[in-house]
């Protein structure tokens, strides 16, 4: 299993999400499924349905907005 792609409140987009594959997730093959946008503000995480990554906002970071 692999660890959660810790992010930045300043990582995400104005919208509070990523999109996967991401060159934060360290991927060999960068394009090894489709771009899906993913809503990580909303809830403080977000899993790719694809891949499986786990992406999740920082301790302690905080989107505009968003509490």
């Amino acid at each position: 299993m692999s660890h959660p792609i810790e992010l930045l409140a300043s990582d995400l987009n104005g919208h509070g999400g990523v999109f996967c594959p991401s060159p934060k997730a360290d991927m060999k093959i960068w394009n090894s499924h489709p771009k899906v946008y993913l809503d990580v503000a909303s809830t403080g995480e977000a899993k790719c349905p694809y891949c499986g990554t786990v992406y999740q906002l920082k301790a302690g970071e905080h989107v505009g907005g968003h509490h």
